[in-house]
């Protein structure tokens, strides 16, 4: 029920109410007051106001009707409405109370409190009894519940007001009594107070808005049948309507005042502290309010005085409240009509609107986008060229939401503004099907101007939404690749040509396959059914153009390897029923053509690979026209295979008198088997004999050309991998097995001899090739129920093994700069080195990964452990992988293998420096952080790593030893300071494990030495100490995981160091594989990310105290825009905001609200809009000369 139901109430002032509302339509009969449930004068209601549970458990205070939201928000507030007429103080302490609930604090107001207490010692009391152990409180607790209990929590105040409109809140006790409360618990030293109380405030402004815009569109109602009552004929003027118009004048007005000075006392006493309020999510409620009463009140809000609160938000350190901001100023910037009163604030904070596109915030950083579009589609000149170059390159960005933002604003900033109709009249001219042809030329020069080439798909992706029409008009695309020049127009240049078909390809990917790009995206999401629909209808398009006009751009372009690579990427896409549907075989047997002519004009590695791709799809076996093309493919390889069998003869034959023709002829006919072979069977052509006696006769002779070796090795190593593929997939007999074990093993002993061959890329192409095939036919291979192929296992002798080492260490473990002496002063330079180090990696990964599956023996990673520091940069990736996936094949091995590597280091320093060392020379403390990093990597278990741990200093014990000195028993044995290094280990040991290792070192230990303090023994007391640190101490030092328990330590302590001993007793553990294990190529090779625009926050860092003594130096008006800046603090990232105390004293605050804001701003609603001489002109709010100087903006 609304308050308008009430005929008479003393407490409240009727002449507030609409005057002439109409009476409210009958209601049924409602309950006496006793017999109200929640609200009214409570069933069950205490005498002092305490709220208690009814007997049957229902709902008995406000706080829990919101809560749980089972009543309708209009009858709470109706019967909250009734008890106020009953007893306006018992209903105003169920409201006092219902915001000191819903701040989760437990106590409650009485109502001798209420009545005799000043609300600051209302607070302070309910403050001293708030349980703040959880710091939960409704606000932020998750879950449905609470989430639903913050919408009705909005929804109660906004109707309270609503239905309050027309006389209470005009009653000069219920809304000074709300507002003076949320005040002062606005200003608690308490988050949960604060954060409650400034919603409800802003929710409570929000309201009152409303009601103020409602009483200023009554007004102007008002005034305009007063002033045409008054213009009537003096005999046709009601005098009496004249009179109650002026009286209803008089009152609207009288409201109006009232309601700016609650919206003054809310705006001032709570907005302007709260809106820089330590809390992120407070700041964030008052921005997103403000925008709100921007919005929906522009005449009195929307001005210079309160858009500076939102401008100077904009550089919060926190996104959420950045978000807030753009948020608000989308709302406004959507309304056309409001860019006149945003002129101002664009040219002032424009600058940092574009900024914040490159937000570390990605939300933040689409929203911002998003506006900067709102703004352009505004005004095309608020936005200069240097601003839109700031937004164009986002296009690029991994983030695909920034991208897609960023491609809304490329598209209405180059793609709207055209002529429709002269474009339509040059594509008649032309004799076009489509008027985008310069649009498309447009969209051609960007993608070029942004020097981005490798990129296209990323472009295409971020325009999709916004110009998938114009992405979708292949036909233009077409037209403007096969249009021949006309006199007087511009023609597309070869790298404009280039560009397009690049763009058409990847606008053909991603109508077809609809998804974004690789890099783009989590994952493939599931296609609703209308996406599904529209993927097919595309796919049809792009497939019934493409198959016609397919030939006819090969045909055009067939010398140009770039575009022909390019464009036999398109059939991939298409459907291929369409061929046999649509009776279309005769383009199929043109596009069969044409890839014939490229694959004879063509040796480039990539257009052969695209043309074999190409065959491939279309001689899939779904569809028929997989035997047409079958024929053409076998003819192709039958003229090649022939061409390779007299080439090679011929080149045999001539031996070293073979000239250039002999050579190329070899050489394109290999490329081109090879390439087609890595993705068909060609084995029943028997290309590896020919490959084969090239290789032999290269090595015989020491004469074969670099490049023809390189591609025979390759060739041969594919004709090996199909003829495996036939075995597994069929029931080979013995004599299969037995001829395909020959052929690897000649192979491998080809590949094995090619290791030191002269030309670098022939031994990088036999040492990748002899790693790959002894993983595949390794102990592997027998898995999964395949033992029958056992014949086919190979694995690696001890020579071949060092072989492959020996190589990595000449080949990988080098300095960049000595492989690319050649290249100073080069341009691509650093490109070089790149490639360079890409490739070292790639060799450096297939060793590796011999040695993670027991191929190779694991000692030897002793070798790259050691480079471990020293190439970190470089390969210390590949290195930590390789190390923890040995580990957790044989612990103890691995241990051996690290501490190997150490001993290695030491032995070379030895041969280096001679045995007197400088232990404190660079070298020394190298291998010592080396050991530090080696000790690191066994982690904080020191249960699991036990029996490796102390392996690794026996092994070092006895290398100290190793050797006597000559000089005497008197001297130190030479590799003595070795135990220096192994001191690094000693953390990792167990306590009783310290005094067993102890106990060993004593065993290689005379009497002479234990009593040695020299400072050539110190290795050997470092040690010493390092082991006896802890030992006699009761706790053990273990953090484990999974044995942390108090059974699994008292365990550990009845392990019997006696353990120890027996396992060096048994020497060095046997290699051990369980299963098999799953090949991960990604984490070994270098990933292949693209180079996209690094997204940077726009937040500046700045130390707290730094801006505090800086604030001191600042000679800027006090409370302008830019001191306010500097005083909070808030261009600063990683440090604390500076804010000023949330207490702020309430008492001063509470007692005389209007003495403090004398000098505030005040909130002036705007006159009707019959009366605007009342309106004065404004200052510019943005101009520090003029900016205000109060409590608000000082600290």
């Amino acid at each position: 029920m609304s308050e308008l139901d009430d005929t008479g109430d003393g407490k409240t002032k009727k002449k507030r109410g609409r005057p002439g509302r109409p009476p409210a339509p009958s209601k049924k009969p409602r309950k006496s007051p006793s017999e109200k449930g929640p609200m009214g004068v409570q069933r069950g209601r205490k005498a002092n106001g305490m709220a208690q549970q009814n007997g049957e458990g229902d709902p008995v205070t406000l706080f829990e009707v919101v809560k749980q939201g089972k009543s309708a928000m209009q009858s709470v507030v109706d019967d909250w409405i009734e008890s106020y007429r009953q007893d306006r103080d018992l209903a105003l302490l169920d409201l006092i109370n219902f915001f000191i609930q819903c701040s989760g604090c437990k106590g409650t107001v009485r109502i001798e409190m209420f009545r005799n207490m000043q609300n600051a010692e209302i607070i302070r009391k309910m403050t001293e009894e708030f349980d703040e152990d959880s710091g939960d409180y409704p606000l932020t607790i998750s879950g449905p519940l609470w989430k639903k209990f913050r919408y009705n929590f909005c929804e109660f105040i906004c109707v309270l007001i609503r239905q309050c409109q027309y006389s209470i809140i005009y009653d000069e006790y219920m809304m000074d009594t709300v507002i003076s409360l949320l005040t002062g618990l606005s200003d608690s030293q308490v988050r949960a107070f604060r954060h409650t109380s400034t919603l409800a405030a802003m929710k409570l402004m929000t309201a009152l808005v409303n009601v103020a815009l409602n009483l200023s569109i009554n007004q102007d109602n008002t005034q305009r049948q007063y002033e045409a009552e008054r213009n009537k004929m003096a005999g046709k003027r009601a005098n009496e309507k004249l009179e109650l118009l002026l009286q209803r004048r008089k009152e609207l007005q009288e409201n109006q005042d009232e309601i700016e000075n609650m919206m003054n006392s809310i705006f001032k006493g709570i907005f302007v502290h709260r809106y820089r309020d330590a809390i992120a999510e407070i700041r964030a409620i008052c921005i997103e309010e403000i925008g709100v009463w921007m919005k929906m009140y522009s005449d009195a809000f929307l001005n210079d005085s309160y858009l500076k609160y939102v401008g100077w938000t904009l550089h919060d350190r926190q996104g959420e409240v950045r978000l807030k901001c753009l948020k608000a100023l989308q709302n406004l910037y959507t309304n056309r009509e409001l860019f006149p009163k945003l002129e101002l604030f664009t040219n002032r904070f424009k600058d940092r609107i574009v900024s914040m596109t490159l937000d570390k915030e990605y939300d933040v950083a689409v929203e911002a986008i998003r506006l900067v579009t709102l703004i352009l589609q505004g005004s095309e000149d608020a936005l200069s060229n240097e601003d839109c170059e700031n937004v164009y390159h986002l296009v690029y960005s991994a983030h695909r939401p920034v991208a897609v933002a960023a491609g809304e604003f490329l598209h209405r900033k180059l793609f709207s503004r055209h002529d429709p109709q002269a474009e339509e009249a040059l594509a008649k001219r032309r004799g076009r099907s489509s008027p985008n042809g310069n649009l498309i030329r447009m969209l051609v020069l960007f993608f070029l101007e942004s020097e981005l080439h490798e990129h296209a798909a990323y472009l295409v992706d971020s325009l999709w939404e916004s110009s998938q029409e114009l992405l979708k008009d292949w036909e233009c695309m077409t037209e403007l690749l096969l249009e021949e020049p006309v006199q007087g127009e511009e023609v597309l240049l070869d790298r404009q040509e280039s560009a397009l078909i690049e763009l058409t390809v990847c606008t053909i990917r991603q109508a077809a396959e609809a998804h974004p790009p690789v890099g783009r995206g989590t994952g493939k999401r599931v296609l609703t059914a209308k996406e599904r629909k529209m993927q097919i209808d595309d796919k049809n398009k792009l497939t019934e153009h493409f198959i016609m006009a397919l030939p006819m751009l090969l045909s055009k372009y067939q010398t140009d390897a770039e575009k022909v690579a390019n464009l036999l990427q398109i059939p991939q896409y298409f459907d291929l029923d369409v061929y046999s549907a649509g009776r279309m075989e005769k383009h199929l047997e043109a596009l069969l053509k044409q890839i014939k002519f490229v694959v004879e004009k063509h040796t480039d590695t990539e257009v052969l690979e695209a043309c074999s791709k190409t065959y491939c799809i279309l001689c899939s076996e779904e569809y028929t026209i997989m035997n047409r093309v079958d024929i053409a493919h076998s003819q192709l390889i039958d003229e090649l295979a022939d061409r390779f069998s007299h080439s090679v003869e011929e080149l045999l034959q001539a031996g070293e008198e073979a000239d250039d023709d002999d050579i190329y002829n070899v050489l394109s006919t290999l490329k081109r088997l090879t390439a087609f072979h890595n993705a068909h069977d060609l084995t029943r052509w028997d290309l590896f004999g020919n490959c084969y006696r090239l290789l032999r006769t290269g090595i015989e002779q020491g004469s074969m050309p670099e490049q023809i070796a390189v591609q025979a090795l390759q060739c041969s190593h594919y004709s090996i991998l199909w003829q495996l593929v036939k075995i597994t997939e069929g029931a080979p007999s013995k004599d299969d097995l037995l001829a395909l074990r020959r052929v690897v093993k000649s192979f491998l002993a080809v590949c094995q001899q090619c290791l030191s061959n002269v030309n670098t890329p022939v031994k990088e192409q036999a040492f990748m090739l002899l790693c790959d095939l002894l993983m595949i036919f390794s102990h592997q291979l027998t898995t999964g129920s395949r033992e029958g192929l056992q014949p086919l296992v190979f694995n690696p002798d001890s020579t071949l093994q060092n072989e492959l080492l020996n190589f990595i260490l000449d080949h990988v473990f080098i300095d960049q700069d000595d492989e690319n002496q050649s290249m100073e002063g080069d341009e691509e330079d650093e490109a070089n080195k790149i490639e360079a180090l890409h490739k070292r990696r790639n060799l450096l990964a297939a060793f590796s990964k011999l040695i993670i599956y027991d191929i190779v023996d694991m000692p030897a990673a002793a070798d790259i452990f050691k480079h471990y520091m020293k190439y970190y940069n470089d390969y210390g990736d590949i290195i930590k992988e390789t190390l923890s996936k040995t580990r957790q094949t044989d612990k103890i091995l691995c241990a051996k293998t690290l501490i190997l590597s150490l001993q290695q280091l030491f032995n070379e320093l030895i041969q280096d420096q001679g045995p007197n060392l400088d232990r404190t020379s660079s070298h020394v403390s190298g291998i010592k952080e080396l050991a530090r990093r080696f000790a690191l990597t066994f982690g904080l278990d020191q249960i699991k790593t036990r029996e490796a741990v102390a392996t690794l200093h026996k092994d070092g014990i006895e290398f100290a030893f190793k050797y006597q000195n000559p000089k005497g028993p008197e001297y130190p044995p030479p590799n003595l300071a070795f135990l220096e290094v192994l001191c690094e280990f000693s953390s990792k040991l167990l306590r009783q494990d310290k005094k067993t290792v102890h106990s060993y070192l004593e065993n290689f230990m005379t009497e002479q030495m234990m009593e040695r303090r020299e400072d050539i023994w110190l290795p050997l007391i470092s040690y010493r100490n390092s082991l006896l640190t802890g030992g006699d101490e009761d706790r053990m030092s273990i953090t484990s995981g999974s044995s942390s328990s108090k059974g699994g330590s008292i365990r550990s302590k009845k392990v019997s160091s006696h353990g120890l001993f027996c396992v060096w007793c048994r020497g060095s553990a046997e290699e051990s594989v369980e299963g098999s294990w799953m090949i991960r190529n990604d984490t070994l090779q270098t990933p292949g990310a693209l180079q996209t625009p690094q997204l940077t926050s726009t937040v500046l860092r700045e130390n707290p105290r730094q801006a505090a003594e800086h604030l001191s130096e600042q000679n800027s008006e006090p409370g302008s825009e830019s001191d306010y800046v500097h005083k909070r603090g808030l261009m600063e990232d990683d440090a604390e905001p500076i804010f000023e105390d949330v207490m702020m004293s309430s008492r001063g605050q509470l007692e005389d609200m209007s003495e403090e804001f004398e000098d505030t701003m005040v909130i002036d609603l705007p006159p009707s809009r019959n009366r605007r001489e009342r309106a004065e002109l404004r200052p510019d709010f943005f101009d520090s000369a003029a900016m205000i100087e109060d409590e608000s903006v000082r600290l």
